[in-house]
């Protein structure tokens, strides 16, 4: 195999352009490319000495046209441990679900942005990669965009979840913080779609996918002849988004000067483009969300402590999955529901083994992680539920502990012990009991009393007495 300098990259790809631009994306990250224009090219080129040394493979769709599931299988076929990336215009589920049974490691939708084809090769190429992160085929899935999607009763979520319900009827700037796969972007969608501006202009900018260079331009627009290059006047998103929302994903990524000039236009309402001897007041909505603090980061001096506040209006803070691991059972099932109804996947139930293993996992790249072990497992299961045999990564992992019974949640969903090996109390229990039907019936609060046996009044009463907060 290639060394870590200089990996070697198959392109099966008869695109000049395309092939171009893929070169060009994987030699910043110290890979050489073979580019090949067809199937029997790339056959062949596995028995050479170049193709021996091959880290990866990104084959296009197109090239082999039907055939393309043919040409995975029979590429695994003779390089079983050689990553497969397929590049396809369809963002069908049903072709992501044969694709991955032919053998593809990753399905990349084009336009691929540079920054997602670095990460699936990076993923696709690391050795804990299949372990630690498997691939979000699961990303396919269309999201819901309504908070009746976030599942959770876990308090520090539901809290998050209420103060977004409420921010999401003003017009005031909302910071949302959590680590990469917390559900940031599902909040957004539901935050937007609950806004006075749901009809109103959007834009969404991912800070870390513009070129440093260029942020200025699209934040701001620029004027003709403003810049080497600016052959025509363009419309920055805050004046698209005059009226509207502008949402800023990983503004934690964005650069000083920019922080300064942005800061400053949020605090005046005004927007002055590139080039431009004029500025026009507008009304923006911004939602930003961070992987990291931006408090620390104002701290430590690498964020502005002025655009900090200019949107942080409400602050909110997702947790991490594996602070809410009494969430990890409503969540399965909700995704589960999801992914059966998915072309060529079908409905599947889960056993109290395969739950208590997830529950076991610590889960680095939270719910979306969850999600994406779950959508690979659907996949290659043959029986009518999932078994702690159809998630072999999560039992290499665990080792040992998943066969001891060993898991942080040993009621499937409630803590009955506490860490010393004693019962909790039976009050902390029937909280917990509460705050799981709640999530598991999706705050039905009728089908929730039903299914605990007591009526609407009782579980009002005990919702008050326990303090569970914000559950419904």
């Amino acid at each position: 195999m290639a060394d870590q300098e200089q990996r070697l990259l198959m392109l099966i790809d008869d695109e000049p352009a395309q092939s171009r631009l893929i070169t060009a994306l994987a030699s910043r990250e110290g890979w050489r490319t073979i580019v090949v224009n067809d199937s029997e090219t790339a056959i062949a080129m596995l028995g050479t000495r170049e193709g021996m040394q091959l880290s990866a493979i990104i084959l296009d769709q197109w090239v082999p046209g039907d055939e393309a599931c043919g040409l995975i299988a029979e590429l695994k076929d003779r390089r079983p441990g050689l990553p497969i990336l397929m590049l396809t215009t369809s963002a069908s589920p049903l072709l992501a679900v044969e694709a991955m049974r032919a053998g593809a490691t990753d399905y990349l939708v084009k336009p691929v942005a540079p920054d997602r084809l670095m990460q699936a090769l990076r993923n696709a190429t690391t050795m804990e990669a299949p372990k630690d992160e498997l691939i979000p085929l699961s990303e396919k899935i269309p999201a819901n965009l309504d908070f009746d999607s976030m599942i959770g009763t876990a308090p520090p979520f539901r809290d998050a979840l209420a103060k977004a319900a409420k921010a999401a009827r003003g017009h005031g700037a909302v910071l949302i913080e959590g680590e990469t796969g917390t559900g940031k972007e599902i909040l957004i969608r539901a935050m937007v779609a609950a806004s006075p501006r749901a009809k109103a202009p959007l834009r969404i900018i991912n800070v870390r996918s513009i070129p440093a260079h260029s942020i200025e331009s699209v934040l701001f627009g620029h004027e003709k002849d403003a810049f080497p290059g600016a052959f025509d006047r363009q419309v920055g998103v805050l004046q698209h988004c005059d009226g509207g929302t502008l949402v800023l994903d990983e503004v934690n990524r964005l650069p000083a000067e920019m922080q300064e000039r942005l800061a400053e236009a949020l605090s005046s309402a005004r927007v002055r483009p590139i080039g431009a001897s004029y500025s026009f007041k507008v009304d923006v909505r911004t939602i930003a969300a961070s992987n990291l603090p931006l408090a620390d980061l104002a701290a430590s001096g690498n964020f502005r402590e002025d655009l900090l506040q200019a949107l942080a209006g409400t602050r909110l803070v997702l947790p991490p999955l594996r602070e809410r691991a009494s969430d990890i059972a409503a969540l399965t099932r909700h995704f589960l529901a999801r992914i059966g109804e998915q072309p060529g996947l079908r409905q599947l139930g889960i056993t109290d083994g395969a739950l208590k293993l997830l529950a076991a996992f610590d889960w680095p790249g939270n719910v979306r992680q969850l999600q994406a072990v779950l959508f690979r497992a659907a996949v290659f299961c043959d029986g009518d539920a999932l078994t702690a045999g159809d998630l072999p990564q999560l039992s290499e992992l665990l080792g040992d502990f998943a066969h001891v019974g060993g898991s942080k949640q040993d009621g499937v969903g409630v803590q009955l012990y506490t860490d010393d090996g004693n019962l909790r109390p039976l009050e902390e229990i029937e909280a917990d009991v509460i705050r799981l039907a709640i999530g598991h019936y999706r705050g039905r609060m009728t089908e929730v009393a039903r299914r605990l046996g007591i009526g609407r009044s009782t579980l009002y009463r005990k919702l008050s007495d326990l303090g569970i907060e914000n559950a419904a």
